[in-house]
């Protein structure tokens, strides 16, 4: 809420106005790109803080409402049912407090890596929030989805931008097709990509201009900041776990089993410091599915979250959605026999107007993963404008064990995006199908009417 998804989202929604600016023109809106030019940052950063400081008081007055004691402060075990908390908002010493149980939700924060000069002239993504005003060239280190959404927020607010990575491509644990679709779009919006860097080796400051220098010899002058988002680590440092006979993994990810118990009976851990699925709504549900566990009777005692199939957004430019299994990591669980992908390219219609050569406007691209005879859908991975809002419903279909006859069976809502996830492979409708044969009784007829249906057997 201070230093992630939310204020992140104001950053994302600021540079999709300055985007949408940029494009009236193709609708008849004159100027636009003067109005984009006209943006103030330190008048949209004091609007964010404002409204993240508003959030924090509405959750500070919910707790006071539930009766629940809020102490700011700094803990740390003294035993397994025993904290040590050094207050942060009074002059007081440390106060002891004891409990049944004692839950460990810390979270993660961003790590430096090792490299002369980086922690002296680089910030994180936390500081990233902190910027006063808009740098004119920023470098941004990673090749995670918080690098690739900061690199997409500032070109869009007109900053030049170099991503740096280590290796060939960013995201590269997301499917194939998201990796090489983001990759042309972030080139075709201008982001200078720095590749096969291995990582920052040094980083120089003069005259407040700063000079970046990868281990692979590249070198960008005239930076105005530097970024540095190659990940993140658990927020475990000072807890001492130990006296409360806490395990952790060899990351110092805290060991927790699928209901959420540490290797302590009394001590409980979700969230980014498990180091399973980090997202914010997985912490909530897994602190909600536990909470009913240990409090919410008998019919209860076997309540547990469950960690597959959460969808996932990237605010990239253009934004990502995706859930379950990618192409890859289905053929290696079901086996490439087994496996069938439906996918299309196309341009939104919302560029169906722009005076521009086809080829060059921004594509949303989508994919099915299907395994088994009845084509149970194992992943669905999409890029383009409108997928973040549009992926939570198939998200729930997923979960329900939906196949692709289920989408096949559902009218599609005309003229949207979504409707191409639930016709691809259908009557004609222009998608590519490999894997296995392609047969009427799945939804997907066997010939290729109109030329439009492809398939690679």
């Amino acid at each position: 809420m201070n230093v992630g998804c939310v204020p992140k989202k104001v950053m994302f929604n600021a540079a999709s106005l300055s985007e949408s600016f940029r494009d009236a023109a193709h609708y008849g809106f004159e100027n636009g790109d003067e109005v984009a030019k006209s943006f103030q940052w330190s008048k949209l950063k004091k609007a964010r803080d404002s409204y993240v400081e508003r959030l924090n008081e509405i959750y500070e007055k919910s707790l006071k409402s539930a009766g629940v004691d809020y102490i700011q402060g700094t803990a740390s075990f003294l035993d397994g049912n025993t904290l040590s908390v050094a207050p942060s908002n009074s002059e007081e010493g440390p106060k002891t407090l004891t409990a049944k149980y004692i839950l460990v939700a810390t979270g993660g924060r961003p790590v430096f890596p090792p490299g002369e000069g980086i922690i002296e002239h680089c910030i994180s993504s936390d500081g990233f929030f902190e910027l006063e005003e808009k740098p004119g060239v920023a470098v941004v280190v990673g090749a995670g989805y918080i690098a690739v959404e900061l690199a997409g927020v500032l070109k869009s607010l007109g900053c030049e931008v170099h991503l740096v990575i280590r290796k060939g491509n960013a995201l590269r644990t997301f499917d194939e097709m998201i990796i090489e679709g983001l990759d042309d779009e972030m080139v075709k919006a201008g982001i200078i990509i720095h590749r096969h860097t291995e990582g920052v080796a040094k980083v120089t400051s003069d005259n407040g201009k700063k000079t970046v220098t990868t281990k692979s010899g590249d070198t960008i002058y005239g930076v105005d900041v530097v970024i540095m988002a190659p990940g993140r680590i658990p927020n475990v440092a000072g807890l001492n776990l130990e006296r409360a006979k806490v395990l952790c993994t060899h990351k110092n990810y805290i060991q927790v089993d699928e209901n959420q118990n540490t290797t302590s009976k009394s001590v409980f851990a979700l969230g980014d410091v498990c180091g399973k699925v980090e997202l914010t709504p997985m912490a909530i549900a897994s602190g909600r599915r536990l909470a009913d566990r240990v409090f919410g009777g008998e019919h209860l005692a076997n309540a547990r979250v469950s960690y597959e199939n959460v969808p996932t957004v990237v605010f990239s430019h253009p934004p990502i959605g995706t859930i379950g299994l990618t192409e890859k990591e289905a053929s290696s669980k079901y086996g490439r026999k087994s496996i069938k992908t439906y996918t299309s390219s196309f341009a939104n219609l919302f560029y169906g107007v722009f005076a521009v050569e086809p080829t060059e406007k921004p594509k949303t691209k989508m994919k099915l993963v299907c395994a088994g005879e009845e084509e149970k859908i194992v992943g669905i991975h999409c890029m383009g404008m409108g997928v973040d809002e549009m992926l939570q419903g198939f998200g729930v279909a997923m979960k329900m064990g939906a196949t692709k006859a289920d989408f096949d069976s559902c009218v599609a809502i005309h003229p949207t995006a979504s409707e191409e996830l639930v016709t691809m492979g259908q009557w004609g409708i222009s998608a590519q199908v490999t894997g296995a044969k392609v047969s009427p009784l799945n939804g997907a007829p066997s010939g290729e009417p109109n030329g439009l249906l492809k398939s690679k057997m």
